[in-house]
């Protein structure tokens, strides 16, 4: 079959397209940027049966020469953490624009992942899954909706918040919300169930809530994951936090963004507990318990092998919509701080040692400054140094790697280019290429900000004294090996 597949870049997505190819469908990803696609991590024998089209479901106008040709969609969008409020009018636009371009296709089936949403009032987050449903229906298109609560795998953001909560608090004084009920699921039962339902009729036009076997409290899940990794933890739970003070309490502790995590916080007071359809009948799977789908994120992360994290999605509203325009560095207006470092070392290990930059290995100089700026910009709003890394060793364009983003990571051209998401006056990158010239082996390290007004400007006489500690030492380490 034909499958066009949205949100290939996301979380879900990113696991869901290896399976689809391997059960030998022909698999249209639908992108923003062509460049996000994960090119290099595919042969091509595997890219044979994938096309790669670009297209912005917030644009109405991108969407007209896309195939007609199409048996089934899958729609994995949504855009909870990219902003608090006004994300709904995003979801129902890029909904309705989606419906109305499959309403003209020959798809006989649309799949969609939403929340579990038994309750009477719902959160602004889970209405506005709800409402997705609604908008897709106008495609006149047999719809089969899955709904989950949350969902554990390795990268998954539910996953990451619990492991930094446990981790780094062995005692917590967290919100009643901590009593609210879940049933938690595995990613490999998303997948599977994504997968079973595909053009399958008594599916068409029926809504089904997946979880896993168990029906935990969150204190209970926090506890869990302390048992599965052997900590001792202690958990209060108090009734006088408000749902801001809430919100921010999870802003600082974990990786979180923000609007993540205040998103999050609205919706923990339903109880998210499967109720709706019979998807067992109709799917028969092995369903995973919550202790075995974190054993399952431990097994992908010691094995360096976490394919997808939700960190990747982008966090600057502006670079979402354009990725490649950020690519091409400023020339003009701009201040830059140059550093050049001869060596001796392997070559490759030096690119190894690049390419392990950042997350727990640290900036390699100056760590406790780095780990200044980093709460400096969490206390602004910014995303902070907790989002770490996908993996420890790998990079590819898109990857979220602390405060910066990774645009290029070219392992032919040994070149590493990162644009900056902290909250600054102005635009940053930061750029590693190593050479090689006439026998001579170098590293070439630039900084670039283009200043916003004045304030950029005074931003970056302010930093400067940081910059001459920091950035020489920073250079020199990298090429130790």
């Amino acid at each position: 079959m034909k499958i066009l597949l949205t949100g290939s870049t996301g979380y879900i997505g990113r696991r869901l397209l290896p399976v689809l190819v391997a059960e030998g469908h022909h698999v249209v990803c639908l992108v923003r940027d062509r460049r996000r696609f994960d090119w290099e991590d595919f042969d091509e024998e595997f890219l044979r049966f994938v096309t790669v089209l670009e297209a912005d479901l917030e644009k109405k106008e991108t969407l007209k020469d896309l195939p007609g040709d199409i048996d089934v969609a899958y729609y994995l969008v949504h855009s909870m953490s990219s902003s608090y409020a006004g994300f709904s009018d995003s979801e129902k636009n890029t909904a309705l624009n989606f419906a109305e371009y499959i309403k003209r296709t020959s798809a006989r089936q649309i799949i969609y992942l939403s929340g579990i949403v038994n309750d009477h009032e719902l959160s602004e987050h889970l209405s506005s899954r709800k409402n997705v449903e609604d908008f897709l229906k106008t495609s006149e298109k047999p719809l089969t909706v899955l709904r989950a609560a949350i969902i554990i795998g390795s990268g998954s953001a539910s996953f990451e918040i619990i492991r930094d909560l446990v981790e780094k608090l062995p005692v917590m004084v967290a919100p009643k919300w901590l009593k609210t009920r879940c049933q938690p699921i595995g990613v490999r039962n998303v997948i599977q169930y994504l997968l079973g339902v595909l053009n399958h009729e008594e599916t068409f036009d029926q809504i089904y809530d997946i979880g896993g076997p168990d029906i935990l409290t969150y204190k209970q899940m926090l506890m869990g994951y302390a048992t599965v990794r052997k900590l001792q933890r202690l958990i209060i739970t108090v009734p006088v936090l408000s749902p801001k003070l809430s919100s921010l309490w999870l802003y600082f502790v974990t990786s979180t963004s923000y609007p993540l995590a205040r998103n999050l916080v609205d919706s923990m007071r339903h109880d998210v507990v499967a109720k709706l359809g019979n998807i067992d009948k109709l799917v028969p799977i092995k369903k995973y318990s919550y202790h075995e789908a974190l054993e399952m994120a431990f097994s992908r992360i010691s094995q360096k092998n976490v394919i997808s994290s939700w960190k990747d999605a982008i966090s600057n509203e502006g670079m979402n919509h354009s990725f490649r325009d950020f690519i091409e560095v400023p020339q003009h207006g701009c201040f830059n701080d140059i550093r050049t470092v001869e060596f001796d070392a392997d070559i490759q290990e030096v690119k190894k040692k690049l390419w392990s930059i950042g997350g727990t290995n640290g900036w390699y100089y100056g760590n406790f400054l780095w780990e200044i700026r980093g709460f400096l910009d969490k206390a602004v709003g910014g995303v902070g140094l907790r989002r770490g890394r996908r993996s420890p060793t790998e990079l590819k364009a898109g990857d979220a790697l602390d405060f910066w983003r990774v645009l290029l990571a070219s392992e032919k051209d040994r070149k590493l280019l990162l644009y900056a998401e902290m909250k600054l006056p102005g635009e940053a990158w930061l750029e590693f290429h190593i050479k090689e010239n006439q026998g001579r082996k170098i590293l070439m390290q630039k900084a670039t900000f283009r200043p916003l007004g004045i304030w950029g400007r005074i931003y970056w006489y302010c930093v400067l004294p940081f910059h001459f500690l920091i950035f020489p030492g920073m250079a020199s380490k990298i090429v130790k090996v």
